[in-house]
């Protein structure tokens, strides 16, 4: 059974592509104005999107958390506070922790390096193992980030020296880049009685305290109940959500692909003044035909249509190809830059492009309405007598 084409029997949408194909040069020209401007935009869009997806996905692991400090003032989070966050509702576990910066020696070589006082139940939950295994608790033995071990060369069996006391190498954690719960990759991890060898002049308490929640959703109600218990009369903590960094990153990458998307519309603003130029062209050059056409019946609803017609096939032509190069192009450049295509299939890439497509249909309709408003306008014996 044939399916049937709606515009194959309609007079004006045959007018409109003979029309198009007697000027194929112009067209074509018209015609890649809109292409370029379908890529600009779809790409700038997809570039935008593909980093943020990319930046966002490298923070995942730590958008369930809150981080407490010290509140200005205060030098140490106490025993006593850590007690009374345990009694809020919500909390999954509770990793209190001490740092200290220190110089780090391995044979020849040094760095400076996060030296960390962690239990080892907090670091299994936090980092990822690469090489060996992690420390016993009270043992003088040391897990290294993946940036220090690279730094000086150690391996797991190293003995590291940090203030005259030496560590042994157990395990080097898996590189994860930047976070904002602890330095994983420049620090050095190791257990409450090696750390407080190293430094005994410590006050008491902790430095910070990393928390992990049951449900994400109740991240923000968890934050206020621990603020509500501890801050009732003095300000003596601070708790900061790190799912606040992922939405921040997330409204800046908006923003970029906004302004990246508002530049590659230009190109389309230009493809629309060309479009304007050629249907400005079409209806001075058949001034008699439109003529001949209201003469014999036609009204100016049908010469609009006709003329409209020609503006819709000629952006829904380019847009199209247009959007089938950007899907293209962007599939090799993602390829290239991020390693992993799968990102370009993402729903909000598509949607990229298909805003892409839309907006190059409707600036080939805008730059079609003069033209087509003017050709309509004609009177037929005006028309008859055009030189």
């Amino acid at each position: 059974m044939r399916i049937a084409d709606p515009l194959k029997d309609n007079m004006y949408a045959e007018l409109a592509r003979r029309n198009l194909r007697r000027q194929s040069i112009r067209t074509i020209l018209a015609a890649i104005g809109i292409i370029i401007g379908v890529i600009a935009i779809s790409s700038m869009g997809i570039l935008g999107n593909t980093m943020k997806m990319s930046v966002t996905e490298s923070f995942a692991d730590i958008g369930d958390k809150l981080m407490v400090y010290p509140a200005p003032g205060e030098e140490t989070i106490s025993q006593r506070q850590i007690g009374q966050i345990r009694k809020v509702g919500g909390i999954d576990r509770i990793i209190p922790l001490r740092s200290n910066a220190e110089r780090v020696e391995y044979r020849n070589e040094e760095t400076f390096a996060s030296v960390y006082d962690i239990d080892e139940e907090g670091l299994v939950t936090l980092v990822e193992l690469e090489k060996g295994r992690f420390f016993k608790s009270g043992s003088t033995d040391c897990v290294l980030g993946s940036g220090v071990a690279e730094n000086l060369g150690a391996t797991v069996g190293s003995k590291v020296i940090i203030d005259d006391s030496r560590l042994r190498v157990v395990g080097i954690l898996t590189e994860r880049g930047l976070g904002f719960d602890i330095d994983t990759d420049s620090g050095i991890f190791t257990s409450s009685d090696m750390y407080e060898k190293l430094y005994p002049d410590e006050e008491e308490g902790y430095s910070s305290v990393i928390i992990t929640v049951d449900d994400i959703d109740e991240l923000d109600r968890v934050q206020e109940d621990i603020e509500d218990r501890i801050n009732k009369k003095d300000e003596l903590i601070m708790v900061f959500a790190t799912n606040m960094i992922t939405e921040s990153i997330g409204g800046v990458f908006d923003a970029i692909s906004l302004f990246l998307m508002g530049i590659g519309s230009i190109s389309l603003l230009v493809a629309g003044v060309s479009i304007l130029n050629v249907m400005l062209m079409s209806t001075m050059e058949r001034t008699k035909e439109i003529g001949v056409m209201k003469a014999v019946g036609a009204s100016r609803r049908d010469i609009l249509r006709m003329f409209l017609l020609e503006a819709l096939f000629l952006g829904v032509a380019a847009s199209l190809i247009g959007g089938l190069l950007t899907l293209g192009g962007s599939y090799m450049v993602i390829s290239f830059i991020m390693d992993d295509a799968a990102y370009l299939l993402k729903p909000s890439n598509i949607l990229y492009i298909l805003e892409g497509v839309l907006f190059g249909i409707g600036t080939s309709l805008l730059g079609g309405m003069y033209p087509a408003w003017k050709a309509s306008r004609m009177r037929p014996l005006d028309a008859l007598r055009y030189e």
